[in-house]
């Protein structure tokens, strides 16, 4: 993919709000309502923004809303597009790119997934630490466009470790339970088994959201 459909949407965008969002939040299923707590919300189709995929898995709204939390400038997408959808890895990620050309720099990403740790409850919340790409793709495969990042991004600290620190944090005020492990990604639609994610490693996993974190 180049720089110039994510130009386009960017300058869409622009059109109806000049909100300059410095963090970005993509909602999983379950959680699109957090939405509506944004203050002087704008919402945008998915369809109406030119490039952008739209997802048809069911609690996936397609809207892109900006707003405000407090004094932060955010945009938040409400549901994704899915590989298993059969959208190619580059098109998953446009939502992202289009968001690093709004100005988003710290990025959050929601979903629900599938625990292989039997340590973890139904419903527990769970931060990211790393991930497994199982998926047999990626968004960087293809020539590469300097314009939207290097052609070997650095993914050492992809999940990173003051954001998860502030998130231990914010849970221990709240007396919530955290866990934290390795999401393992993989195609889908089909949940995980059990028995073989396990003798893999990690410790949650879903049909993929990690592509996102490769810009």
């Amino acid at each position: 993919m180049t720089a110039g459909p994510v130009e386009a949407a960017v300058r869409t965008i622009r059109e109806r709000t000049d909100l300059e969002p410095r963090v970005g939040l993509i909602l999983g299923s379950g959680l699109g309502g957090l939405a509506e707590e944004l203050e002087d919300g704008v919402e945008l189709p998915y369809a109406d923004i030119p490039g952008w995929p739209v997802s048809t898995a069911i609690g996936h709204a397609g809207v892109l809303v900006l707003g405000a939390v407090g004094s932060v400038p955010v945009a938040v997408m409400r549901g994704r597009a899915h590989l298993y959808e059969g959208i190619p890895a580059e098109r998953a990620v446009f939502g992202v790119r289009v968001l690093g050309g709004l100005g988003v720099r710290t990025l959050v990403v929601t979903n629900a997934a599938g625990g292989i740790d039997e340590s973890y409850r139904p419903g527990q919340l769970v931060l990211i630490s790393d991930h497994v790409n199982l998926m047999g793709t990626s968004p960087l495969v293809g020539p590469n466009d300097d314009a939207l990042g290097p052609r070997f991004p650095d993914m050492s600290d992809a999940y990173d470790a003051d954001l998860r620190s502030r998130a231990r944090q914010a849970a221990g005020r709240l007396g919530l339970e955290l866990g934290e492990g390795v999401y393992a990604a993989w195609l889908g639609p089909s949940s995980r088994r059990r028995r073989r994610s396990a003798s893999c490693g990690p410790s949650a996993a879903v049909s993929p959201a990690c592509p996102r974190f490769r810009r």
